[in-house]
């Protein structure tokens, strides 16, 4: 299991005590147990926020391969573009009307 990260640790400790502390004043529970069940459900509210935030990406062997022999063509093309076949023309209902 990998590391969790500096924003995984922030957001899922932040949610945990801002949580509690809602729902402890929304409750006005002043029993053990219901202190408890409250910092339970936090927790758990926690760990959720924790683990739903992306991971950050990791630049791997092939990506870095790949901007060092990157073509000068865009990636953005379409392939028959990208070929050296002509781009299709514009529709005539795609040109701005100009008065």
């Amino acid at each position: 299991m990998p590391r969790p990260t500096a924003a995984q640790l922030a957001y899922g400790s932040a949610t945990v005590i801002v949580s509690t502390i809602a729902m402890l004043l929304l409750s006005q529970t002043s029993t053990g147990l219901g202190v408890a069940v409250i910092s339970a459900a936090a927790l758990a509210l926690g760990l959720l926020v924790a683990l739903t935030v992306p991971l950050p990406r990791r630049r791997g062997r092939h990506a870095a391969t790949r901007t060092r022999t990157a073509s000068p063509v865009p990636d953005t093309l379409p392939q028959d573009v990208a070929a050296g076949a002509p781009a299709p023309a514009p529709a005539p209902a795609e040109h701005p009307v100009h008065h």
